[in-house]
């Protein structure tokens, strides 16, 4: 065992450079938060926060929300906005808040968080909060907006820790939850509430490690086989070499359940539960759960066919930072569950695969009545041998450049009349990808910012008679179509899109809903020669000297930086730059990273520019400019008060004859540029009286360190009387005759009187 535990770093190292799966998903078009591209309707309250439980009525129109301490009613219904009709406060009392400071809580987290908001029947909602870590459950009547009945007990309904995740849906009256029922939250259970008549509520046996330290994520009833799957990860106990492997688990349970007579009493006799391994041939498992949603079978199909689309990423170092998606079919869950199952050593606690005498199948519903010996082997047999893989064999998906946190799922029939998924994946940093799964792979149509500052607790609610997809966040809650065909403006753009939403009206000219007829689409292959009927020439034709468009008209004056943006069709396009019958040199044009053309103007880059773009084969012309030189305005009369210089008038006379004679050729914009030679004059004036000046002083200084070497050095020179020059001009026979003389020049010469001792 030791031996295995050294030689998994390698073996996961390894497999990580095997990993192939990982794909580029670049979103072809991005909105940020406020763009007008792409229509959002926001509704916030400066006293109501945490808006993330979220609950849509059947018609569709009230959006019922779940904040910190209020229920909030919102009518969805008008097109232009969101609008609250009621609320209801629902929060703790000063001594709720002061107890639950005194359990070592942080104040922040003891308000009330709803965490629960189903309906009940068709008259009344159930919710339940955490209630300052003492959750309590409420019943509030749909029409008046108001609390109904006492409020009960939220234990093992709804999680003490605002933070912690849990799930619960309503069937038939009967409230299913997963949930913790302790505010430490180590206990953590599947219970059955509300239940009346001949029928108990239902929790896991207490002795059991049925659930090891799970996070509940969601969960399903699958109406066919009278089941309830419940989604979570938790530790996975049977890989014992590992240390707090995580797993990912679908577990079920049967609504008939009623408990056993003698054994497992009020407990439930049909969970079991079963791992989900998203997971690629040679290749490490995504094994973190994050969020999944389930899709209903297309018409006319059989409930196996129900798919359930979930968000994993990975807890080993080497997929750090990938999300995939991967599609798991109800029949392959089935599967998992008729099959064996593996037997937990009670005194070692540890799971084994072994052949045994099978008493009862565990997961079967009708045990209730079963014997206790059938019993106890359900008890002690719950966790399924097989993995159930994905459809396909390999994940959905796999992005290394996003993290995604929550995903919803819809199927939309194009207009050729095939299904296709679109998943909406919503990102931690705040962005919403629509991706439409194709045979090739996952194609990412767009993605709209909804949040900037990053979000602790999101949610989506999906509408798809409206259209509409709902975003739950810490600040607000967003709306926002589904579609946006508007978008595009041009049958090419609408067919590069490749949304199954969207399709080409020929007759109106306009990219629109599927509600027309004979609509121009191609979502798999985004062949837009095929799709549109006729493609304007101005996107197709590659431009000649004698047909050059107008363009837009660009005036610059010369040697002027000019800078050409070139507006991408989209994140999947390829830009570049032409010039007719011209290239451009990198001498004296700079592409720069976002697509634009910046150059100096002269007379030679003068002209017409095209900036092109290529998109799946497709090429179009998505801007034309045409530089020319701004036109100098006319010289007017001189006033009575000005008086231009000599060198001025000097100019403009000069330079008028050349004006005119160039005026009806190209030759005039050369004319026109204004004349620096009396600038290159002045500067060469300049120079020339600098270098004299330097030369003059370096002769001056090589004269006077010649003179230094050749002529002695004499103090007091000037000093010096009439006597005192003829000593030194006389000889050595006169200097003795004239001893008196030379002393004094000595005397003078040391700076001191003579006779004066030294």
């Amino acid at each position: 065992m030791a031996s295995g535990c050294r030689l998994l770093p390698l073996a996961v190292t390894l497999l990580g450079f095997l990993n192939s799966s990982v794909t580029t998903l670049m979103p072809r078009v991005s909105f940020s938060m406020g763009s007008p591209g792409r229509r959002l309707t926001r509704f916030s309250s400066a006293d109501v926060g945490n808006t993330t439980t979220l609950l849509l009525s059947e018609d569709c129109d009230t959006l019922y929300v779940g904040g910190r301490d209020a229920v909030l009613a919102l009518d969805v219904s008008l097109e232009g906005g969101i609008v609250l009709r009621n609320k209801l406060d629902w929060r703790p009392s000063e001594k709720d808040l002061e107890q639950c400071s005194m359990k070592g809580k942080k104040m922040a987290d003891c308000p009330n968080f709803i965490r629960v908001l189903l309906f009940l029947n068709a008259t009344h909602i159930y919710a339940c909060g955490t209630f300052a870590f003492s959750p309590r459950c409420v019943y509030i009547n749909s029409d008046t907006f108001t609390v109904s009945l006492k409020p009960d007990e939220g234990r093992g309904r709804c999680p003490y820790d605002p933070y912690q995740r849990n799930t619960a849906i309503i069937v038939d009256g009967e409230l299913y939850t997963g949930t913790v029922a302790d505010y430490r939250g180590n206990w953590p259970l599947i219970s059955r509430h509300l239940s009346e008549g001949s029928r108990v509520d239902l929790k896991l046996d207490d002795t059991l490690g049925w659930l090891e330290d799970p996070t509940f994520i969601s969960s399903t009833f699958v109406p066919d086989e009278g089941k309830i799957y419940f989604f979570f990860s938790e530790v996975g106990r049977e890989y014992d070499f590992v240390d707090k492997f995580v797993v990912s688990r679908v577990s079920q349970v049967c609504t008939s359940d009623v408990g056993g007579q003698r054994t497992l009493q009020r407990r439930w006799t049909t969970f079991a539960k079963a791992q989900l391994l998203c997971q690629a041939d040679g290749e490490l498992p995504y094994n973190v759960l994050q969020d999944i949603d389930s899709l209903p079978p297309a018409a006319d199909t059989p409930a196996d066919d129900t798919l359930f689309y979930g968000i994993f990423t990975s807890q080993w170092s080497v997929n750090l930072g990938l999300s995939a998606v991967c599609s798991f079919r109800l029949a392959d869950i089935k599967s998992a569950f008729s099959g064996g199952y593996k037997v937990l050593n009670r005194d070692t606690l540890q799971w084994s695969t072994r052949v045994q005498e099978r008493v009862a199948n565990p997961g079967e519903c009708g045990l209730h009545n079963a014997s206790d010996n059938a019993l106890r082997f359900v008890k002690e047999n719950f966790l399924a041998d097989d993995s159930v893989r994905p459809a396909g064999g390999r994940p959905t998906l796999v992005s290394a450049e996003h993290r995604y946190s929550h995903l919803t799922v819809q199927r939309v029939r194009a207009a050729n009349g095939v299904d296709y998924v679109v998943l909406f994946l919503l990102t931690e940093s705040g962005y919403l990808h629509k991706a439409v799964l194709l045979p090739t792979g996952a194609h990412v149509v767009e993605e709209v910012q909804v949040f900037v500052t990053p979000q602790p607790v999101k949610s989506l609610k999906l509408s798809i008679p409206k259209g509409l997809i709902y975003v739950g966040t810490s600040e607000g809650v967003l709306r926002l179509p589904t579609a946006n065909c508007s978008f595009y403006w041009t049958c090419a753009q609408c067919v590069l899109a490749r949304d199954p939403f969207c399709g080409w009206d020929a007759a109106r000219r306009v990219c629109t809903g599927l509600s027309a007829p004979d609509l121009g689409q191609d979502v798999e292959g985004g062949n837009v020669e095929k799709a549109c009927d006729s493609v304007t020439s101005v996107h197709r034709a590659r431009f000649g000297p004698n047909n050059l468009p107008a363009g837009e008209p660009l005036p610059v004056s010369l040697h002027e930086v000019v800078r050409l943006p070139c507006p991408a069709a989209s994140r999947l396009s390829r830009q570049w730059w032409e010039r007719p019958n011209s290239r451009l040199s990198p001498e004296l044009f700079l592409h720069l990273d976002d697509g634009s053309l910046s150059f100096v103007a002269t007379p030679a880059t003068l002209g017409h520019y095209l900036c092109l773009s290529a998109e799946n084969g497709f090429r179009q012309t998505v801007a034309v400019y045409h530089v020319k030189q701004k036109s100098a305005p006319p010289p007017g009369p001189p006033g009575p008060d000005a008086a231009p210089g000599p060198n001025f008038t000097l100019w403009m006379v000069k330079a008028a004859p050349k004006e005119a004679a160039f005026r009806d050729g190209d030759p005039l914009l050369a004319a026109q540029t204004p004349s620096y030679f009396k600038e290159l004059v002045a500067v060469s004036v300049l120079l020339v009286l600098c270098l004299s000046a330097l030369l003059a002083v370096l002769l001056y200084a090589v004269k006077q360190r010649w003179r230094s070497r050749t002529v002695p050095q004499r103090a007091d020179v000037h000093g010096r009387n009439s006597a005192e020059h003829d000593a030194l001009r006389s000889g050595p026979e006169e200097s003795k005759r004239n001893g008196h003389v030379r002393g004094a020049l000595d005397a003078a010469s040391n700076g001191h009187l003579p006779n004066t001792p030294i």
